[in-house]
């Protein structure tokens, strides 16, 4: 069985509070893009479980590997054979772009399958959260508002069909840890649900990523590509999640500069596909 787990972008980000477990309450578009990893995951016929990667490198040992985790997960509950799962990863990890979340939650709607689990959408979404915050989104896979830590998702009827999305990817590490504790949480007049339901074009200078009040100062790359998207056209342009991935929309496809590694783009529908 194959499938392809997809990326993610934010539309606008909002830090609106610390929570006392360190966790932080946030406000953001998610919106599903097809910039995919490749997974395969089949029954094993030697009854011997594994795991194996190729592609980009993958920064985790294979027992940490969310893939490994969301088995393990059902495995513990439902006692399913052991299966052997290959995961090709295109999706830059460290990058804002979910692809490890996505892993997980594919693996999970995988294995309800291949083992005619008939787990619900509800119960796929519960048992994910002990995944990561972003994994439960990656269930339904389509856009939603998600507050609270992240997991809690309002479904949103919101399309980008029509628009060409780029991503750039600079070739630099941002924590997760390290950005949340720099940022200054509060609370913003008009959410990121409300703006996005405007008109793309007229997002720019009102839909934010808080994260970029602080990363912009400390890695002033990530400022010049959300500038160079917009010179090359763009009708609004970001950072994801908290970096290092930057995403541009465009009416139309862009002549983009050489300097530009490691850029993705397609028409903004998702087509998911699972063989």
């Amino acid at each position: 069985m194959i499938s392809f787990p997809n990326a993610k972008i934010n539309l606008g980000l909002n830090i609106t509070e610390k929570y006392p477990d360190g966790y932080h309450g946030i406000q953001s578009v998610l919106y599903p893009v097809p910039l995919c990893d490749i997974l395969e995951i089949n029954v094993a016929a030697d009854g011997l479980f594994s795991f194996n990667s190729i592609g980009l490198k993958i920064e985790c040992d294979t027992t940490e590997n969310l893939c490994v985790k969301a088995y393990n997960l059902l495995q513990d509950r439902f006692d399913i054979s052991p299966v052997k799962i290959l995961l090709q990863k295109i999706i830059p990890s460290g990058a804002g772009l979910g692809g490890g979340s996505s892993d997980a939650a594919f693996t999970l709607r995988m294995l309800n399958d291949l083992f005619d689990l008939r787990l619900e959408t509800l119960v796929l979404k519960d048992l994910s959260s002990n995944l990561g915050m972003d994994c439960p989104f990656f269930i339904e896979n389509t856009p939603a508002l998600a507050t609270g830590r992240g997991d809690s998702l309002t479904p949103l009827d919101l399309s980008l069909s029509g628009y060409i999305i780029c991503i750039a990817r600079p070739d630099i590490h941002i924590s997760t840890a390290g950005a949340y504790a720099e940022v200054n949480p509060h609370q913003s007049q008009i959410g990121p649900s409300e703006l996005t339901a405007l008109p793309a074009s007229s997002w720019k200078g009102m839909l934010k990523n808080q994260f970029e009040e602080t990363l912009f100062v400390k890695f002033p790359q990530l400022q010049l590509l959300v500038n160079a998207f917009y010179n090359a056209g763009a009708v609004y342009a970001s950072l994801t999640g908290s970096g290092s991935a930057v995403y541009g929309i465009f009416t139309s496809a862009p002549r983009l500069h050489s300097k530009f590694e490691n850029i993705f783009y397609w028409e903004g529908e998702l087509k998911e596909y699972n063989l």
